[in-house]
């Protein structure tokens, strides 16, 4: 007897369920982001072909605006869901926050995609989206509401042998490559469909093979400028790769993990608070026993100084005479270590948007500082920390009163305007080290700032505890791989907890801890004194894409305006 069990049907992606095609593209772009392992990072080459599809089966079907962005969202809340899920381990509400806020602020160069292509046609249309896109991405860097997380050359930190390019375009190169592979594929695909639809509605005779070869020649070049435009970037990169020698004198640095729970240990008020004067005793001790007569410098992590350390009154600070006295037992040896500084200002006047104030006090500012010692006579040198985490650490003052605890101490900061470079006043050292505080390193542009002021080395110091053992604190470390390949420096990244680490000019971690164990980690360094063709000229792509977004929806609304006055 013939079995009738029924047989499996293909149907095209165009007649799939909207919710399924957003389903699909946010786990598509999950799935090939940090820290899958790498080989993954190229399914980000494919990821956002189903979205594509999902907003042009929309447009066919007639749905209004409204319902290309209820999906538009829908595919976006996914993948912030999928990928930074994890920020809920701080605060449920920072994390919950962060995932629906980030989605919706990504609608506006979906949607301005959309509406230029409904205006402007789908040629010019599809055009714009990377442009779109990428001048949001730019924007993202630069404003109050800054989560440049999900930046989508960002996706490749784990498969840096294949954007070695980052020293010319910085990470929003790999935004573009992504996006152009993404539009090729879909454009095959799509036209693909388009000739089935139309030969089914044809006679035999006018679907003839003379009929059909135009088409594939078509489809054939697709394929071809496809294959290119994934194969070439590759290729360049590991060209790239072959030639680069890591440069500059060498240098023995080490760097410290003393593994204080940010939660329960590390600051006042926790279940199981270790006194700071412990803390200190610890980095002390793991400084001591891995120290060696090489070492030129040594970084302590973020907030290492937690208690209030007044800046004006520093020097007479008693931890700061027991590094001092430190230093002096070890000559030569420079050391910089995260800590809360406070200073005040003489009136209202001269204060900044982000002081408060008190009666006994007059007006003050928090800041998340770098402090270095040169050695141990050299006055001190402080670096506040400029690119703050939104919602706990830079609060707009008309949004104050609304703060969204993203983790840490809850409250707007100062900050310093420009960014710091730390050097001793020993005329023949080479040693100028970036003080690169935790979500700093995530802001290729901000970092390159170091660079162009002399800085040979970038010292990140963070605390990546907040998150637990999720993909939070490990993407925050291969972030930072992209940040060696776009300004060929070295770095050396302390953590309070998370990863320690050292990573080359070529963005390869040679060396890194445990996760959640007090560590310390000593290795040699090159302090490059190049400068790449990024840290020269900026974020040219970045904006580029904002000129042209600005001209495009320009000449949008007056195609608009045009098409309503001649009805």
């Amino acid at each position: 007897m013939l079995s009738t069990a029924p047989a499996f049907t293909w149907t095209r992606p165009a007649s799939w369920p909207p919710a399924l095609l957003a389903l699909l593209s946010a786990g598509l772009l999950w799935l090939g982001w940090p820290v899958h392992p790498a080989p993954l990072a190229l399914v980000l080459l494919v990821g956002w072909v189903p979205y594509l599809y999902l907003e042009a089966a929309l447009v066919r079907r007639g749905a209004t605006g409204w319902k290309v962005f209820r999906y538009t969202y829908l595919t976006l809340v996914l993948w912030n869901a999928f990928t930074t899920w994890w920020v809920s381990y701080s605060t449920l509400g920072g994390g919950i926050a962060a995932v629906v806020l980030n989605a919706l602020l990504m609608c506006l160069p979906t949607m301005a995609f959309y509406h230029t292509k409904r205006l402007a046609g789908p040629r010019l249309g599809y055009v714009s989206l990377p442009i779109y896109w990428i001048a949001f991405e730019q924007l993202h860097l630069h404003w109050d509401f800054t989560w440049p997380w999900l930046t989508l050359g960002n996706g490749f930190a784990t498969a840096t042998e294949w954007v070695q390019w980052y020293e010319y375009t910085g990470f929003l190169g790999g935004s573009v490559w992504i996006w152009v592979v993404n539009l090729l594929v879909f454009f095959s695909i799509e036209n693909d469909e388009l000739r089935i639809k139309n030969e089914a509605q044809e006679s035999a005779e006018q679907a003839s093979t003379m009929r059909r070869k135009p088409f594939l020649i078509f489809n054939s070049q697709f394929l071809i400028a496809t294959l290119v435009a994934i194969l070439l970037p590759i290729v360049v990169s590991k060209i790239i790769s072959s030639r680069y020698q890591e440069k500059g004198q060498a240098a023995e640095v080490l760097v410290i993990q003393p593994n204080f729970d940010p939660f329960q240990e590390k600051f006042e008020g926790g279940a199981k608070f270790i006194p700071y004067h412990e803390q200190l005793q610890r980095m002390f001790r793991l400084t001591e026993q891995n120290l060696t007569p090489q070492t030129k410098l040594v970084l302590w992590p973020e907030t290492s100084l937690e208690e209030n350390n007044w800046e004006a009154t520093f020097e007479a600070n008693p931890k700061a005479l027991q590094i001092r006295s430190f230093l002096a037992r070890h000559p030569g040896l420079e050391l910089i270590t995260g800590a809360t500084t406070l200073t005040t200002y003489p009136s209202k006047e001269t204060a900044s948007e982000s002081s408060r104030y008190r009666d006994d006090i007059g007006y003050y500012d928090f800041f998340n500082t770098a402090v270095f010692f040169g050695n141990a006579a050299q006055p001190v040198q402080f670096y506040h920390k400029s690119r703050l985490v939104p919602g706990v650490e830079g609060v707009p003052h008309w949004l104050s009163a609304f703060v969204i605890d993203l983790g840490g101490a809850a409250g707007g900061l100062g900050r310093q305007a420009q960014a710091g470079v730390f050097r001793t006043t020993a005329p023949d050292s080479t040693l100028r080290t970036a003080p690169v505080i935790c979500y700093e390193s995530v802001y290729g542009d901000y970092v390159s700032q170091y660079i162009r002021r002399g800085a040979t080395l970038i010292g990140i110091i963070t605390n990546d505890g907040w998150w637990s053992d999720s993909p939070g604190h490990l993407q925050h470390l291969h972030y930072a791989t992209l940040r060696a390949i776009e300004t060929r420096r070295a770095i050396a990244r302390s953590a309070n907890t998370g990863i320690s680490a050292f990573i080359n000019q070529k963005g390869e971690i040679i060396q890194q801890t445990g996760w959640w164990v007090p560590a310390a980690l000593r290795g040699t360094v090159r302090l490059n004194t190049e400068m790449t063709f990024y840290v020269r000229y900026g974020e040219l792509i970045g904006r580029g894409a904002q000129v042209l977004a600005v001209l495009l929806l320009a000449f949008v609304m007056v195609r608009a305006l045009n098409r309503r006055f001649a009805v």
